[in-house]
């Protein structure tokens, strides 16, 4: 950590921000930010850092259309990141202050959703699937039927992120369609039928749900790989499945708002995130692949084999990286998924 220490006050130095002080807003999803990184920051900084959790996409592109939020930084997941800039949500980062673009991995840097990484950084990168309690079903976990057919023994106790755009992926290609932006009405149908007879099987559409899993009180649900691993660690019998049928894969993004009233200070923190050991350190909390180049050699070695990480070779090729839905099919799904969560 010295080494961090001192490194970090290099580069910062460099740029002429060695201590700048003052305070940083950042909009995130709920229990995704390491604290120790904050820790971290505000020490090398001398920024200090609050943070304000969302529990949906949809939920954090309403609240900063409203205006008055008061946030420097949001995170939105790559399909949502070009809603963010066609609506003028977002600022391009400083070339002066972000001067370590360079660190992210080449895959995620010339991508479709924010070309040459202009308004962008990744903030981590993984899955959404099917987490299941193995203690109490002993069949085939790579299967979206878990949720939408579920067994007896799982009946009232499946918990459904509430996340728009995963959950309706992952029933669109459950119900035959192999593309989520699908205009087939014959596939939106049955992609709606079968999400309205399932939902009477779950017990909730809820978004913090780890220790849940921990203790038991959930037995199965579409969740994401990296809180799935998390529950894992502490309780065994918790395994991911990757569903044949198809399931999204996925980028959250770091990005400094339009209106940020702190933005130097959040230009800081975008650019520090891009360091190897810290982009390390989120990846160790949340448990999620992170985009920027050398930072395995800073994370936990089991990261390298977890089976929430690493993908059965035969269902790699069900992972579908979503592409931003055009508005009028964006409707029909928000109606399909305003129906659910009446």
């Amino acid at each position: 950590m010295k080494k961090t220490l001192v490194s970090t006050l290099a580069l910062l130095a460099s740029a002429g921000l060695a201590h700048a002080d003052g305070v940083l807003n950042i909009y995130n999803w709920g229990n995704y930010t390491s604290p120790e990184l904050i820790e971290q920051f505000t020490a090398d900084t001398g920024i200090e850092v609050t943070i304000t959790d969302f529990d949906s996409n949809e939920t954090a592109l309403a609240r900063i259309r409203q205006g008055g939020h008061g946030f420097d930084i949001v995170v939105p997941t790559h399909s949502y990141v070009p809603i963010w800039i066609e609506e003028g949500l977002l600022q391009p980062l400083d070339p002066e202050i972000v001067t370590d673009r360079g660190n992210i991995a080449p895959q995620w840097v010339d991508v479709d959703f924010d070309p040459g990484r202009e308004y962008t950084v990744p903030w981590q990168w993984g899955t959404t699937g099917i987490a299941v309690n193995t203690s109490v079903y002993d069949g085939d976990i790579n299967t979206a039927d878990i949720i939408f057919n579920p067994p007896e023994s799982l009946v009232g106790r499946i918990n459904v992120i509430p996340e728009m755009s995963d959950v309706m992926a992952i029933a669109i290609y459950a119900a035959g369609g192999d593309d989520v932006c699908t205009d087939d009405m014959d596939v939106l149908r049955a992609t709606r039928d079968m999400l309205m007879e399932a939902k009477p099987n779950w017990l909730s559409l809820d978004y913090g749900t780890i220790d849940n899993y921990v203790a038991g009180d959930i037995l199965a649900g579409i969740y994401w790989n990296g809180a799935t691993m998390r529950a894992r660690l502490q309780n065994p019998d918790v395994a991911y499945g990757y569903p044949a049928t198809g399931y999204p894969v996925w980028m959250d993004n770091a990005a400094v708002l339009a209106d940020a009233q702190n933005t130097e200070n959040a230009m800081i923190f975008i650019n520090y995130i891009l360091q190897p050991e810290h982009a390390a350190m989120l990846s160790d909390f949340a448990r999620y692949g992170n985009g920027i180049a050398g930072s395995e050699e800073f994370m936990d070695p089991e990261m390298a084999s977890a089976p929430e990480i690493s993908i059965p070779e035969e269902l790699v090729s069900a992972g579908r990286f979503n592409p931003t839905c055009p508005q009028e099919i964006q409707d029909i799904r928000t109606q399909i998924w305003t129906e659910l969560l009446q």
